[in-house]
């Protein structure tokens, strides 16, 4: 199983765990000798977004058009989204990308695809082609991590328990921001949304009851 596989079987968990982009990535595409560059990037806020879009217009501010598409949350949520044809036909570059991007099980991601007009008009179902293509290409080798929704938890358990305890934390990644040690063993951790319920109840177990766990 893939990630991208992976990601559609966490179901009602996608929500806590999903693939963002790893890094800003492109990829260019040739039709009809237009250039086609799609850059990628991870953005968390609308803002984040747009200023990746401006940042990408500069950089390229030789190119004829710069269309762009965001979704912000998970994967196919569309509370947070944008597009722009940026000047080409209504609805043939946008649109397109923002399909792509839906349906990708990547969330967190914006797209600019960067047009360099090579003096052949494509049509509207030829522009729509070559955007929508352009994302798939640069989705295609787009470097991913997971995001992971956590939770904070404190954790009490006596010295007894310590090494089990620690043991477990390991086994579920869970994450440890501190620790100290007076009466009890205290650490404060970072446990994945989706993982909290096993984690309570492997810890409940592993201690016979006594650990105390509170926000």
């Amino acid at each position: 199983m893939d990630a991208a596989q992976l990601a559609r079987a966490l179901g009602s968990e996608a929500s806590a765990r999903y693939l963002v982009p790893a890094e800003r990535h492109q990829a260019e595409t040739v039709v009809e000798r237009s250039r086609f560059l799609c850059t990628l990037s991870r953005v968390q806020t609308v803002t984040d977004a747009q200023r990746f879009t401006r940042d990408v217009q500069q950089q390229h501010s030789d190119a004829t058009h710069h269309c762009w598409a965001y979704v912000v949350g998970a994967p196919g949520t569309t509370s947070r989204i944008g597009m722009s044809d940026d000047g080409e036909p209504h609805g043939t570059a946008g649109r397109p990308m923002l399909t792509v991007l839906l349906h990708s099980d990547v969330g967190e991601i914006a797209a600019v695809v960067t047009r360099w007009y090579g003096g052949t008009k494509l049509g509207t179902g030829g522009l729509a082609r070559a955007y929508s293509g352009a994302v798939q290409a640069a989705l295609a080798t787009l470097p991913t991590n997971w995001r992971v929704e956590s939770v904070p938890l404190q954790v009490a358990v006596d010295y007894n328990v310590v090494t089990p305890v620690q043991q477990l934390f390991a086994a579920m990644d869970v994450d440890i921001t501190n620790e100290t040690y007076a009466e009890q063993a205290v650490y404060d951790v970072l446990v994945a949304r989706d993982q909290e319920a096993s984690f309570r109840t492997q810890l409940a177990d592993l201690t016979r009851g006594q650990a105390l766990v509170t926000p």
